[in-house]
């Protein structure tokens, strides 16, 4: 684990969506729709930022690692959510795979959220929430990464 973690993640890419229609009802429909990704590194390469553009909506990322702790911070917002900055998931990397939790309040009930990342040369991210302090936990939402050839 280091701060080149997720150096993997940096450029343009097309995002191949699958999530939960509408996680805030805890419901089971799933939707897919695709995305636009730009990733760059900042703060000398111990951090980077992504811009996700969907369909209708705007969302950006900050990762952060800290050497201190030898962890990643993760933030997320979303114009689906004006003026708020989801609280951090924190974890790192092992074995080549990146796993990161959190705590949030999604639909006014108290979860655990769970972040899976798959580097590589198309990269995977999993979101996850448990409703029962991490005993089991519920998929919410897969990205799958191409990257954009110009």
């Amino acid at each position: 684990m280091s701060a080149s973690d997720f150096d993997f993640l940096h450029g343009q890419w097309q995002v191949a969506n699958t999530k939960i229609a509408d996680i805030v009802g805890h419901g089971t429909e799933w939707t897919e729709f695709t995305a636009s990704a730009e990733v760059r590194p900042i703060l000398g390469g111990a951090a980077n930022v992504d811009s996700f553009h969907a369909d209708g909506w705007e969302g950006m990322t900050l990762r952060q690692y800290d050497p201190s702790a030898g962890i990643w911070r993760i933030w997320w917002a979303s114009t689906r959510a004006p003026g708020h900055l989801d609280p951090p998931v924190e974890g790192r990397f092992t074995d080549g795979h990146g796993v990161f939790f959190g705590d949030d309040v999604v639909g006014g009930h108290e979860v655990k959220v769970r972040f899976d990342w798959t580097p590589g040369t198309e990269p995977v991210w999993e979101q996850s929430f448990s409703y029962d302090d991490g005993a089991s936990w519920e998929k919410n939402w897969t990205m799958r990464f191409s990257r954009m050839v110009h």
